[in-house]
């Protein structure tokens, strides 16, 4: 098997991917996986060989999702491997926002060359002067693995959290400091925070989010972090609530041709995940996915298919990825069935609209029933193991 980089990955986790691998580099052609961090895929051709694209990092904009899965190509990601790092990142957010630290610095530069530095400085950092974030309401919109680490971390920073998350999942409810208080809509976030920090993905229902109506909703003077994605706000509407007043400061990781040189706005070069630690962590957990797919056929943290995990048992294993569509399962069977063939263990789940199928066989089917199963309607890729 060969494996593409579309990016430089980290060799740490590259190693995580062992044997059975002939080529693993930037040059692979058509290739069985590919790993990619930031790379724009959407008017790649895959080839042939392909099965899987593993994205060393939560978001999968660059990956052209719906391609892949009508190609029965399996994507991942890796939710959490970078958490911390943003984590870390939302803190220092939160102590730009509360205090004109950034603007401080750039005054500081400029003093260079003049003289009696030390009472320029007394005489004027009052103008840089700020908040303390204790005490105050934090609005976290989003509590997955990021947003839940940065809730916890504001509780015990000494602020007050409210947290709203449509699809909070129970493990991740059961990760939160029981003294984070529940929204039941982001209505509430918007009118009760004095920060709000976003931590949803880019989506048709996320996209400026933060627009005019909401930022009405907000208190005067309102601190706004976005580390998340550019796409979730409005920036003409932020950029008109700065200048009124109504929001004190932004602080964005996704500078903009708006955004840039605004007062009251602190940009900061798409950081968030950017640490060595983050990078080794996202390596390490996509190669693990990758791998375990091509040799298994499992799936784990796919966006665009059901995960699914079985022990291996029986000579082979099957496993067909489909639509989520009656009767594509019995049409399966009945394959193997007329060609005599014992099915060891099966399961099969779904996502949305597409399906996968894992079967563990007696003996390994032959090209005819591999075949058969491949012209059932629905089916977008068959492979044997």
């Amino acid at each position: 098997m060969n494996i593409q980089l579309l990016n430089k990955i980290s060799a740490v986790g590259i190693r995580e991917l062992g044997d059975g691998y002939d080529n693993i580099g930037e040059n692979t052609e058509n290739p069985d996986g590919i790993m990619v961090r930031s790379a724009v895929m959407h008017d790649m051709e895959f080839g042939t060989n392909l099965k899987a694209i593993a994205r060393a990092g939560a978001g999968v904009n660059n990956i052209p999702i719906e391609r892949c899965s009508e190609k029965g190509i399996v994507v991942f990601n890796t939710p959490g491997a970078n958490a911390n790092g943003v984590k870390e990142l939302a803190v220092c957010a939160l102590l730009l926002a509360s205090r004109d630290i950034a603007g401080g610095i750039e005054w500081v530069k400029s003093l260079a060359g003049t003289q009696d530095i030390v009472k320029q400085v007394e005489k004027g950092k009052s103008r840089f002067a700020g908040t303390e974030i204790k005490g105050k309401t934090l609005g976290v919109i989003g509590l997955g693995a990021i947003g839940g680490m940065i809730a916890n971390t504001a509780i015990q920073l000494g602020m007050n959290v409210i947290g709203c998350d449509p699809f909070l999942s129970v493990e991740g409810a059961w990760g939160l400091d029981r003294n984070i208080v529940h929204a039941t809509s982001y209505d509430v976030v918007f009118e009760k925070s004095d920060y709000i920090t976003l931590h949803v993905p880019a989506t048709k229902d996320t996209k400026n989010m933060i627009c005019a109506a909401n930022i009405a909703k907000m208190k005067d003077g309102i601190k706004l972090i976005n580390l998340s994605r550019a796409d979730l706000v409005n920036g003409a509407e932020i950029k008109e609530a700065l200048a009124s007043g109504k929001i004190s400061a932004y602080i964005t990781d996704f500078p903009t041709e708006e955004t840039v040189g605004v007062p009251g706005v602190v940009t900061i070069p798409h950081l968030g995940a950017s640490t060595k630690e983050s990078e080794d962590n996202c390596a390490v957990m996509a190669a693990r996915e990758l791998d375990d797919y091509l040799k298994n056929g499992n799936i784990k943290n796919s966006v665009n298919f059901p995960n699914v995990d079985m022990p291996r048992s029986g000579e082979a294993r099957l496993c067909v990825l489909h639509a989520n569509v009656p009767a594509v399962l019995t049409k399966i069977t009945a394959a193997l069935s007329d060609e005599g063939l014992n099915i060891e263990n099966l399961t099969n789940k779904s996502k949305g609209e597409n399906a996968y199928t894992l079967i563990d066989l007696s003996l390994a089917p032959s090209q005819t029933a591999v075949g058969r199963i491949a012209e059932i309607g629905g089916v977008a890729k068959v492979r044997v193991i």
